[in-house]
């Protein structure tokens, strides 16, 4: 096998492994089954190559962004702020690594490859804020499915807190998807508490009227018991009961 193949068999280990690396936040959170960093970078592709032609964007570039933006996780793992990673120790390790995957394809794919990396680091274009904004609204959109999937409102809530105090959104585009998406959670979560307080409601008539029947049995129950007694005092009295001999009255003489 020649060193160019190798390096390329190599190249395709590396992101293949992307499809075993679990997102961080997910595994933290103990979600069920739990996506995949290649699972996030594809739909992160595919909803850019939906984006309007309209955009002012170079939907190809971004989608190109969108598929390098994580690819070095296959080397240093889905490092989150909870990992206690500092940010800059987080950009070295991701730099060397992309650096090194850049490096096993021709030198011109290579080359667009780290670069379009470094942009999006760097956030030095309108493609690479765009994707960024791509990175967090999937993620959203992602921690949403998973609380309707397993039945949990609002379960997820964490990372909409945590985004929203983190993250501003700096496309217009993706920043109407983010406040449609929370309008539809919380439509979401009103129905829930709806049905529930009508489950609950339901419910306390449902003992309401065990309570009534039991009442009423109790009462039932209390007169047998009353009329039971009586009857049983009457049949111990009887024996005792004597009827008195009454003397005929002497016929007068005449």
């Amino acid at each position: 096998m020649t060193s160019s193949v190798s390096k390329f068999f190599e190249f395709m280990r590396l992101i293949g492994q992307l499809k075993q690396v679990k997102r961080t936040g997910w595994v933290r959170k103990n979600v069920k089954d739990p996506e995949s960093v290649s699972d996030h970078m594809y739909r992160m592709a595919m909803i850019a190559f939906a984006i309007p032609s309209n955009s002012g964007l170079d939907r190809d570039k971004c989608i190109k962004i969108a598929l390098v933006h994580d690819m070095s996780e296959s080397i240093v793992g889905d490092l989150t702020p909870w990992c206690g990673v500092s940010k800059e120790d987080k950009s070295c390790r991701e730099k060397t690594a992309t650096s090194h995957i850049s490096s096993l394809i021709s030198e011109e794919a290579g080359k667009e490859m780290y670069q379009l990396w470094m942009e999006y680091e760097n956030q030095s274009s309108p493609e690479a804020i765009f994707v960024k904004d791509l990175d967090k609204f999937e993620m959203l959109f992602q921690a949403y499915e998973y609380e309707n999937l397993h039945n949990r409102p609002k379960s997820l809530q964490e990372f909409f807190d945590h985004t929203n105090a983190k993250h501003t959104f700096s496309t217009k585009l993706v920043d109407g998807w983010c406040k449609q998406l929370e309008m539809e959670r919380e439509l979401k979560q009103s129905k829930s508490d709806a049905t529930q307080s009508s489950a609950e409601l339901k419910q306390s008539k449902s003992d309401a009227t065990q309570s009534s029947a039991e009442l009423k049995q109790s009462k039932s129950d209390a007169t047998k018991s009353a009329v039971s007694l009586g009857k049983e005092k009457l049949d111990r009295s009887s024996p005792l009961i004597k009827k008195r001999k009454v003397d005929p009255v002497p016929e007068e003489k005449v």
